[in-house]
């Protein structure tokens, strides 16, 4: 049997490369997520709005074509049902690729029904996702295109935000950056005020924070500050898709973090660059809205049992940005008001 002869190759694993239709079939996933985690919008039950998302997303990801790998999960596999690091996601056929989930960023924007709760999925070739092993929390910075060449971590915020100004032609007056509302960035805040940068503030959601700051017009120019490890990968794959610029430090917060990494012998000072974070060139994003937000709509329930999801994707070798608008129509007959029941054909048709 040659390729010739062979109608769809990656049917037979030949190796091949995750393809332009592999980012369609992504979001499909993110908006199951989305929609069964929105009916737990304000309840105030966290573990049930992430649970109810993990569940529609371990199942759609079963109908994308591609030998999957999560790399960036929930931790090991234990007796919790998140999708973990190392579990095989996919129908086992097609492209083998990296994996890195968010069933809910924001959970707690979710249970208490602040806006900006997302669903994100990014995906690159095997092998090329960052392992951020014992870190848990990391300084990043995200800047747009225009800016990327002009970033250095290492420099103080008030350098990065006159660089960032210059190279955009604009005031650091002009500039806004997005800033976790946490007491670890006291001392950060005080310095962009001084510096005269304005700031919008977040209690959670930094993937959503990089996505902003790297798309041009959103109203966000910068993202400054710590936070997850595994978010910051997460983000790499949709500001790599976006060519715009990050750059992130280890930042550990926690006592044992610190300890392990000092058992590990790790450089807490080393620079990570975007192509430290994900190496290959070849990388997909999908973002859908759970909870209302300035850049993407919440999902958002008819009284004809149809839902309304928005979402964006993002592929980097094509450079190509979708705005989608999906509109579902639910089977009434399948129960979506809880989570353990949910299968691919039972959340959206």
């Amino acid at each position: 049997m040659n390729n010739q002869t062979i109608k769809n190759p990656t049917r037979f694993n030949i190796g091949v490369k995750p393809d332009r239709n592999l980012a369609m079939e992504l979001v499909r996933v993110t908006e199951a997520a989305a929609i069964s985690a929105a009916r737990f919008m304000g309840t105030g039950d966290k573990e049930g709005g992430d649970g109810a998302a993990v569940d529609a997303m371990r199942a759609f990801l079963k109908t994308v074509e591609m030998q999957g790998t999560v790399v960036i999960g929930e931790g090991e596999k234990d007796e919790a049902p998140m999708l973990y690091n190392g579990e095989k996601v996919g129908t086992g056929y097609g492209p083998e690729v990296d994996v890195a989930v968010d069933p809910v960023e924001g959970t707690n924007l979710l249970a208490l029904g602040r806006p900006n709760s997302i669903a994100v999925l990014g995906v690159a070739e095997k092998g090329s996702m960052w392992d951020p092993g014992s870190s848990f929390y990391m300084n990043k910075l995200v800047v747009e295109k225009k800016a990327r060449h002009v970033i250095d971590i290492s420099l103080s915020p008030t350098e990065n935000l006159n660089r960032i100004a210059e190279s955009l032609n604009r005031k650091v007056s002009d500039l806004t950056v997005f800033v976790l509302e946490k007491k670890r960035h006291e001392a950060l805040v005080k310095e962009i005020r001084k510096a005269g940068a304005r700031i919008t503030m977040h209690t959670d959601g930094d993937v959503m924070g990089a996505l902003m700051a790297a798309i041009p017009g959103t109203g966000v120019d910068v993202l400054m500050g710590i936070g997850g490890t595994p978010e910051g990968v997460i983000a790499a794959c949709a500001v790599k898709a976006l060519n715009g610029g990050m750059q992130g430090m280890r930042a550990p917060q926690l006592k044992e973090e610190i300890a392990q990494l000092k058992k590990e012998k790790i450089n807490i000072a080393e620079r990570l660059t975007l192509n430290t974070l994900v190496k290959s060139d070849n990388t997909f994003f999908a973002a859908t809205g759970i909870t209302e937000g300035s850049f993407l709509e919440g999902v958002r329930f008819d009284k004809e049992g149809g839902v309304t999801t928005h979402s964006i994707v993002i592929r980097s070798l094509t450079g190509s940005v979708r705005y989608i608008k999906g509109i579902h129509q639910l089977d009434r007959k399948k129960n979506l008001e809880g989570h353990k029941n949910i299968t691919p054909t039972s959340v959206l048709r």
